[in-house]
């Protein structure tokens, strides 16, 4: 390792408590997807909670329930979802935790992979919205920690972009599969049924989307170009029905924003020339002509019109299958209009 990075990393290492002093009334934090947050960091943040004012922390999933998502100290810090999970959603359908589609944060508390020789850490675990936040933030702070995959891709940080470090060696937070019913497996063989040889993946998380991942196993040269990799994911890869031979954008690659699984995930992730993990924008603009999306939102009033809108972003080639598919599952009305 070069004299000078480790010099840069040693001037940038401090405890959690000391690194959060960082922060200031009024700042906005910007934390990573899922397990990208930053346990030690979001833990000396809420310790100190009281002793500042209009703070706020914003972050697409939540895993954890810290002591800051409390409603009796949101004038002190107060959290902001970009995507209601199950730590946050109990504070949304209150309205002490807000909800916002999108947002400016100062500084940028993140997950990282131990520095590389030449001065590097990967943001492997959530390079999503993470990645365009740092370029913009007045000061970045890292928990460095040993169990985070170094993955490829445009998901790196430079010791020289980052004001502090925190190290930590606390085992990654693991998600399993989601319980998959019959409900589910039946919504999911229909949607598989829509996938053609080639086509190109985005899959979101949830139960539907993973009963689709399993009845993918009779295609063939799939490709992976997600949002989300998970255990389902890798599953299929591991079976040889993923090749990315016929993707068109970055064919013989794998490009993912977050990831969300198992230890076997993760490490299955550490120096992968297979996959680059690669920031949200890249993901939503190069999708190939034989891209399938599929997420899934939770079941509520509007569904209907959510359905209308995601099938008028599909592909030309698989709308009227999917409308056929939504007025089956009742989203969509018949041509009479009953």
């Amino acid at each position: 390792m070069h004299r000078t990075h480790l010099t840069a990393y040693r001037q940038c290492r401090r405890s959690a408590a000391d690194a959060v002093a960082l922060v200031r009334d009024g700042d906005s934090i910007m934390v990573p997807t899922g397990v990208g947050e930053p346990p030690a960091l979001l833990a000396a943040l809420s310790d100190r909670r009281r002793s500042l004012h209009g703070v706020r922390v914003s972050q697409i999933l939540a895993m954890r329930p810290y002591a800051y998502l409390d409603p009796a100290t949101v004038e002190h810090v107060r959290h902001v979802a970009f995507f209601y999970g199950g730590a946050t959603r109990p504070g949304g359908q209150a309205g002490w935790i807000d909800f916002i589609p999108n947002h400016f944060s100062e500084r940028v508390f993140t997950m990282a992979s131990p520095m590389d020789s030449h001065g590097y850490f990967s943001l492997s675990l959530a390079t999503d919205y993470t990645l365009a936040a740092i370029r913009q933030a007045r000061a970045v702070v890292l928990e460095v920690n040993p169990h985070v995959p170094f993955a490829y891709g445009n998901c790196h940080v430079h010791v020289s972009q980052v004001a502090a470090l925190v190290e930590s060696d606390e085992p990654l937070l693991e998600v399993g599969l989601p319980k998959i019913g019959p409900v589910q497996e039946a919504i999911g063989g229909q949607v598989a049924e829509l996938i053609e040889d080639g086509s190109t993946l985005q899959i979101g998380y949830g139960g539907i989307a993973d009963a689709v991942v399993m009845q993918l196993t009779k295609k063939h040269d799939l490709g992976i170009h997600t949002e989300m990799i998970g255990d389902g994911i890798l599953t299929l890869i591991e079976s040889g029905f993923v090749t990315n031979r016929r993707k068109n954008y970055r064919p013989g690659k794998m490009l993912a924003t977050f990831a969300l699984g198992s230890r076997r995930l993760y490490h299955w992730l550490d120096r992968n020339p297979a996959l680059g993990s690669a920031p949200a924008r890249t993901r939503s603009t190069t999708s190939s002509p034989n891209m399938a999306w599929r997420s899934c939102a939770a079941s509520r009033p509007g569904s209907g019109q959510r359905a209308a809108a995601l099938i008028g972003i599909a592909h030309p080639r698989f709308r009227d299958k999917l409308v056929e598919q939504a007025r089956r599952l009742g989203l969509a009305q018949s041509p009479t209009g009953s």
